[in-house]
């Protein structure tokens, strides 16, 4: 006889009586070793044989007995179930959502809020999903690190000579998971942890049919309606032997607690240059390859050059137009074979790791969309619309998996106003067109709205105003004077469309420009407003003049 012990917290005791009401009804069934219940502490502790019986007919052999209930199974069998009473027995819920990231979260508090039924099921990451656990929480933490690192041995002030720094490298990394522990339990564990109508359960979901799906291949389930909120991962291209060598993405890359003698990084998108910048922060030597013409490709010229000057200016050797080809292990290095910007083949050695960084792929492999006829993009995005609907009336996506912008603030909008569509009359959309993003590199890149090159696109009568940090007086008082702030309006309406910012912690004024941009706000309005001297803030008043003044030639304080 194989046991295990299954500890319970339980509803509805009052007296001694009650607990011993428990304990003499549990030991009576097949396949309870033992049952000891504590009504002043809440919980009861039950011994099981295996072979006989599981964790969740212990759960439901308590919420048969009187009018008690388990409220939470604190160890649990492949699942952790919130709402064990509401899962006794029951495969039919009025939500299903798959995913346990923050679209997926954020549907499961809605739904609470309406009173519905809902199942949650998740695998691959912990739930909490990319953000928490392998993407904006960690590499935030580990940039900052970085930066604090970069400050001690950097200084823009002549009178000040830094004398450098020592790194724990291992301790940084130990402290970087502890904040992602504490983070995915506080912000999505515990936020769920009384709710009465959730279930959440760990294994792999494969749709039936538009109503069911299969966990695990083993027990289905049924709802009336489904939220698809699976995220994405990184995509691998396929090389010949990368696979062969071994390859780090930042999922694996984030838990080495060894300083990695060097890093050749594929991909200049926002996360190779975010990794790029903080591990040669921390004494790493960074090689990036990037086989189009540029890093970030996505934004315009005047923006790509700042920020690769700085990286080149810090030891980061940059490869544009290369393409990898092969890799081979030769001894301890790695050996990628390239082909050159003039169509030659060259080889280049790591003696460190390989990072892949080359973008993302929706997690719709193995959900048993083909049994739905569930719509795709090429890319393998989940279609919607602006209201989270797939081409299915009763199944909604949201958060990375689709082909919306793939931001965990939009993600976590997307998971509530698909739940509010599921069960409403009313439908709300998503309205992406004053979104704000932010890349974490130094000097920060951020954006709301269009650029130039979107506004010439939908053909808007546009204008565009760029003021370099040279004239904005916080950043010469800080003698820090990389990037600028490009504001663009419409020429008829005087309305801003876009805006795009290169600074230091340029992040921080994106949100102003993103509301000025959604409410409507003019750029008269912009640069007839109060803003207090010597911040960076007041760039954007600066920004908003130059599209009718030289502000070179006004004074401080210029309106």
């Amino acid at each position: 006889m194989g046991t295990k012990t299954i500890n319970l917290n339980i509803n509805g005791m009052t007296c001694s009586g009650c607990s011993s009401h428990i304990e003499k009804d549990l030991n009576g069934k097949d396949g309870i070793v033992s049952s000891t219940v504590n009504h002043e502490t809440g919980e009861g502790k039950f011994v099981y044989d295996t072979n006989t019986i599981s964790n969740q007919d212990v759960i439901n052999a308590v919420n048969k007995v009187g009018n008690y209930s388990v409220v939470e199974a604190i160890e649990k069998e492949d699942c952790c179930v919130t709402n064990a009473k509401e899962y006794d027995g029951q495969h039919t819920f009025d939500l299903i959502v798959i995913g346990g990231g923050s679209a997926a979260f954020s549907a499961a508090i809605k739904a609470e809020n309406l009173g519905l039924t809902t199942l949650m099921v998740n695998d691959g990451l912990d739930f909490g999903g990319t953000c928490v656990n392998v993407g904006c929480v960690p590499s935030k933490n580990l940039i900052r690190a970085a930066e604090t690192a970069y400050h001690a041995t950097h200084s823009n002030f002549k009178g000040i000579k830094p004398k450098g720094v020592e790194i724990d490298f291992t301790q940084i990394i130990k402290d970087k998971k502890a904040l992602v522990a504490t983070l995915q339990q506080q912000k999505y564990m515990d936020v769920v942890s009384d709710f009465k109508n959730l279930t959440m359960l760990k294994g792999w979901a494969e749709f039936v049919d538009n109503k069911t799906i299969l966990v695990d291949g083993k027990d289905t389930y049924t709802a009336t309606n489904i939220i698809i909120a699976t995220g994405a991962t990184t995509n691998i291209p396929s090389i010949e032997g990368l696979n062969k060598v071994g390859y780090l993405t930042n999922v694996s890359l984030f838990d080495l607690e060894e300083k990695p003698k060097s890093l050749t990084i594929m991909g200049a998108g926002y996360i190779g240059l975010e990794i790029a910048m903080a591990y040669n922060r921390l004494g790493v030597k960074v090689r990036v390859i990037e086989f189009t013409d540029r890093p970030l490709r996505s934004q315009t010229n005047d923006i790509t050059a700042i920020l690769e000057a700085q990286m080149i200016s810090e030891g980061i050797e940059i490869l544009p137009n290369f393409r990898a080809i092969k890799f081979e292990k030769d001894g301890d290095n790695t050996i990628i074979q390239c082909k050159c910007p003039d169509g030659a083949t060259t080889q280049l050695i790591e003696e460190g790791h390989i990072v892949v960084a080359t973008g993302t792929k929706p997690n719709t492999s193995k959900l048993g969309l083909e049994n739905i006829d569930l719509k795709l993009s090429e890319k393998g995005h989940i279609l919607v619309n602006e209201k989270m609907e797939t081409n299915i009336s009763n199944i909604y996506a949201a958060g990375d998996v689709t082909n919306t912008p793939p931001f965990v603030y939009t993600a976590a909008k997307e998971g509530s106003t698909a739940v509010h569509n599921a069960f409403s009359l009313s439908k709300n959309s998503v309205d992406y067109r004053s979104l704000p993003w932010v890349v974490f590199t130094d000097p920060q890149i951020a954006g709301a709205g269009m650029d130039e090159v979107e506004a010439e696109k939908s053909g808007i009568p546009f204008e565009v105003s760029k003021l370099d940090l040279i004239h904005v007086p916080r950043a010469l008082a800080a003698q820090d004077t990389r990037g600028f702030i490009k504001l663009i309006r419409n020429t008829e309406t005087d309305k801003l469309i876009g805006a795009r910012v290169i600074a230091p912690e340029g992040g921080e004024l994106i949100q102003q420009l993103s509301m000025a941009i959604k409410f409507g706000i003019t750029v008269k309005d912009l640069a007839e407003s109060f803003y207090p001297y010597l911040t960076l803030g007041e760039g954007i008043k600066l920004a908003a003049i130059t599209f009718g003044k030289d502000v070179s030639k006004l004074s401080c304080c210029a309106s």
